[in-house]
């Protein structure tokens, strides 16, 4: 069966995934992009924007695991949009007219509307639905391949509670936002069904992977 895997999911010392006060022109709040900065230098985010140069270290070597094998993605509705986007019949995400999923992508809401067909093979389908419910979808939609859990942090927080999650990748920055959303929260003893593993690298920022215990 095809794995659910989450990656370069990025989180403070005080482990917030966001900050408080998202906005349009704020996506994750007070944070800014201090929660990926790590990111900007590698060659993985250098390819993204179309471009060449960056690091093809350890950080660059996590990060491009983001892309390898998805067949569809999952996020929340507070990744698809800033509060609100839902009064709005025009919003179709942050990302412009090619987004970067080259996917289905199932946003969960519990508002939906009608799917939108992006360019470049991203359709968003808009779900109310429970966690295993949208996973089942997002199976068939990936067609063997796996399932990208994308954020935001509610939604990390549900799927593993619900032991739906192979593979969680974490990113801890050296930073303490103080307030935001938490990943930790009702999320008790998570090392007692991973096996856990922590890599740091000279951006100064901790890879965390938590792979799912067989049996």
């Amino acid at each position: 069966m095809s794995q659910v895997r989450i990656h370069n999911f990025a989180i403070s010392l005080d482990g917030f995934g966001t900050g408080d006060g998202q906005a349009i022109d704020t996506p994750f709040g007070h944070a800014g992009e201090r929660l990926h900065e790590w990111m900007f230098g590698t060659r993985f985010w250098q390819e993204m924007g179309g471009k060449t140069g960056g690091s093809e270290g350890a950080d660059h070597a996590f990060a491009q695991r983001h892309g390898q094998n998805f067949g569809a993605e999952i996020m929340g509705a507070g990744k698809f949009g800033p509060p609100g986007w839902q009064d709005d019949a025009d919003w179709k995400g942050w990302w412009g007219p090619n987004p970067p999923f080259h996917s289905p992508v199932f946003v969960l809401t519990h508002r939906p509307r009608a799917s939108i067909e992006m360019e470049g093979g991203t359709t968003f389908h808009f779900l109310d639905a429970t966690p295993s419910e949208a996973l089942e979808q997002a199976r068939q939609a990936a067609n063997g391949q796996d399932v990208r859990i994308g954020g935001g942090v509610t939604i990390v927080r549900d799927f593993v509670a619900e032991g739906l999650v192979d593979h969680l990748h974490l990113v801890q920055v050296p930073i303490v936002l103080g307030r935001g959303v938490r990943v930790w929260d009702g999320l008790p003893a998570l090392e007692e069904t991973f096996d856990i593993e922590a890599t740091s690298t000279p951006s100064g920022v901790t890879h965390l992977t938590f792979t799912a215990k067989s049996g």
